[in-house]
Order: C-alpha cells, then sequence, then structure tokens
C-alpha cells in the first residue's frame, strides 16, 4: 500500500467521541484520524484503500493500560529493548494500543535498571506497535501488610528523595505510582507526585477511610486494583474499598477476569462507581499468551493454569487477563454498553494520564489508535497510528 495513501474502515458502527454512526466510515491518514462520518458523506478520494465491512462490526478507540507487567514472556521488569519490543508487538492482538510499562517491587537497583531501559525505550519507540506512554511504578513504597505478590523483602518507605533520583533515570516517564499514603511520609511523596503532574495512586494499602480522605487532599486520585491489596469495606471501617466507591476525586482500576474479584463484585464495584471512574486494566504478567507452566515474577516462581496465576503458597500473582477478555466480562457481569466499555478502556485512562488531547476516543485529530471489533467483541483488526498492527486470521 502506498505510504501516503489513506485508509477507510467503510460501513461499520463508529463509536465516536460524541455519538456511535451505526452506518459510519473511519478516514486514517498520516498516523491520524482525519475524518469520521456516515458512509454517504464518504468521497473516495484515488489513493484511498478502502476496507468495506459491515455495521456488526464496531470501530472503537484503542485500549490503553495502565496496569500491565508483562505478556508473552516479556516483562518490563527484565530491563531489555526486546522486553519492551515483545510486549508493544504482542498487546494489539487484544486490542491494547497504548500501555504504562509497570514495574513491581524489587531491589533498588533493579527498578532503576528498569526504569532507565523503559525511559530511553520511550524515546526511541516507532510507530508500528503498541506505544509505552509512561511507566507505572508499583512499589516498593506499600504496606507490607497487604504486599500481595510484591516481595516483602524489598519493601520500603516512601521517600521523595528516591523518587527523584529514579525519575530521572526514567527521563521523566513515570506517570503513575502506587504507593501506601499510611506508610512514613507517604504523604509527602503524594504531595509531590501532585506538584509534578505523576499521579498518585492508592494501593498495597492499609489505609482506613480517613487516610485515604487526607491522601486525596494530598493530591492523590487513584486506586490500584479495587478489592486487591487493600483495606477492605467495613460498617464501622469502609477502608480503601469504601473510600474507592465514595470519593468522586478517585478513578479506579479493576482487574475484570472473575479471579481477583467475584463477577457479582465486579457488578457491585460498577453499580457504585459507574464507568464515570472505573478503568480496566489486565495486571497481566509475561505467562499472558504463553502454556500454563512455572514462570518468573520478581524472582519468584509464580505457577500459571489456564486462567490463574499464584505464588506458591496461593497468593495471586497478577493476572494472564487479555484486554479484550476483559471487555466482554465486564460486559457479562454488569451489563454495561459497549460505549461505558468505551470510557473505561480509553476515555478514563486517556484523561487520567492527561493524553486525551490525543488518545482516548475517536475524533478528528487525535492519533489513528483504532480496533475493529466483530459481531462477537472479538479483535479483528488493531491500528496504532494508523499503522496495521494486527489481524485476525481466518
Amino acid at each position: 500500500m502506498d505510504t501516503h495513501s489513506s485508509i477507510i474502515i467503510y460501513n461499520v458502527t463508529v463509536y465516536s467521541e460524541n455519538q456511535t454512526l451505526k452506518n459510519g466510515y473511519i478516514k486514517l491518514t498520516d498516523k491520524k484520524i482525519t475524518e469520521i462520518g456516515e458512509v454517504h458523506q464518504y468521497v473516495r478520494q484515488p489513493k484511498d484503500h478502502v476496507i468495506e465491512l459491515s455495521p456488526s462490526y464496531k470501530v472503537i478507540p484503542g485500549a490503553i493500560d495502565v496496569h500491565i507487567h508483562g505478556v508473552n514472556n516479556a516483562d518490563a521488569m527484565d530491563g531489555t529493548t526486546e522486553a519492551l519490543k515483545t510486549m508493544a508487538r504482542t498487546l494489539p492482538k487484544e486490542g491494547t494500543t497504548s500501555f504504562l510499562a509497570t514495574t513491581m517491587t524489587q531491589s533498588n537497583e533493579a527498578v532503576k535498571n528498569a526504569l532507565r531501559n523503559a525511559g530511553a525505550y520511550i524515546e526511541e519507540q516507532t510507530g508500528a506497535d503498541a506505544e509505552v506512554v509512561g511507566i507505572h511504578l508499583e512499589g516498593p513504597f506499600i504496606s507490607p501488610k497487604r504486599a500481595g505478590a510484591q516481595p516483602p523483602t524489598h519493601i520500603q518507605d516512601p521517600n521523595v528523595a528516591l523518587f527523584q533520583e529514579w525519575q530521572k533515570a526514567a527521563g521523566g516517564h513515570i506517570k503513575l505510582v502506587t504507593l501506601a499514603p499510611e506508610q512514613p511520609n507517604g504523604l509527602a511523596l503524594t504531595s509531590y507526585l501532585k506538584e509534578t503532574n505523576v499521579v498518585a495512586s492508592i494501593g498495597h494499602s492499609d489505609s482506613t477511610y480517613d487516610q485515604v480522605g487526607e491522601a486525596i487532599e494530598a493530591g492523590a486520585s487513584h486506586i490500584t486494583h479495587l478489592y486487591n491489596g487493600m483495606r477492605g469495606l467495613h460498617h464501622r471501617e469502609p477502608g480503601v474499598l469504601g473510600a474507592a466507591y465514595l470519593r468522586d476525586e478517585l478513578f479506579v482500576e479493576l482487574i475484570t477476569d472473575g479471579i481477583h474479584c467475584r463477577p457479582e463484585m465486579v457488578k457491585l464495584a460498577y453499580d457504585q462507581i459507574t464507568s464515570e471512574r472505573m478503568i480496566l486494566i489486565t495486571d497481566s504478567l509475561r505467562a499472558k499468551w504463553l502454556k500454563n507452566g512455572t514462570y518468573d515474577l520478581g524472582g519468584q516462581p509464580v505457577h500459571v493454569n489456564d486462567t490463574t496465576a499464584t505464588l506458591a503458597d496461593g497468593t495471586l500473582a497478577g493476572s494472564i487477563l487479555k484486554m479484550n477478555d476483559a471487555i466482554k466480562n465486564t460486559m457479562s457481569f454488569t451489563n454495561c454498553s459497549l460505549g461505558d466499555i468505551v470510557k473505561m478502556t480509553a476515555e478514563n485512562p486517556a484523561k487520567q494520564l492527561n493524553l486525551f488531547d490525543t488518545k482516548g476516543s475517536l475524533k478528528v485529530g487525535k492519533d489513528a489508535d483504532i480496533v475493529v471489533l466483530n459481531e462477537n467483541l472479538d479483535v479483528e483488526m488493531t491500528f496504532c497510528r494508523g499503522t496495521l498492527s494486527f489481524q485476525k486470521e481466518d
């Protein structure tokens, strides 16, 4: 195909930023969305490459996964260019076009190496694969009481000076930090993150409801993987969970694999929080898209079967959830619409990461990060900044 040609996805249902077009088309030119309209409005140009489908096919913005450690035997903590390339090449298969490379609690040296590697990769990446739009630092500034699968030996108190050192190593690309604000210096780090336009997320935290309120005052605006690694709901102490339900200042991540929380709890969260504040994540590890077996997570063996990843003691250790399955599961568990899904997979994360001017919705002028779903909501095609990155085989 001529590199100067445009791609037109024609006769499909287009979930654009402000309306859903049942018999629509979308035009991609030079990495951007250049037209959206009804099929009768389309005027063919000589170099247009038209992909004609049917209205049972749905075009949505690519998902932005703000919490993902790895996939296809690659992990952000590997600290290699090849690992991030593998992640970026694989994720379009599940409809993800942007992501935050997510680290985990490890030695200071290992974290710094992963951050330096990710920062350098972000500066040099090209447009053919899913885009690393930043880094999510998960730990080590968390609560030992709520470690989950984060290695307790490397947990430490929040530390502004250490974060500054790491942000410098990352080239300024750390965009989101999971921390326990109730730990010593937690509020100081939360305030610093807010001041420097980094999202402060409450996670792996034993905070009380009131302590979450203090963290929000200091600048926290996000909750890491709701239900998991946090003080739960009690009628005399609402905890982190109660704050996630009730505080409108917070965007809330959720892993909807039906394992990290039961389908009924996904519905309960959705009914309370709604698509206005919820963000679907995978929190996946290197075992995603691989066979059952034993894999590594932060130096710990993780046992993977068809649906679940656990440490030796049975602790859940991330997921093998694909974003496309998260979409299907969430619609099944909550009866939400595909329009709600677009909010939870694209619009909300884009807004939280200050990317909504270029990503997170289908609008003329935005990046051509496009996913085509078939009538079964399987990923048929994924375009990353106008390049066809994945096409389903017949």
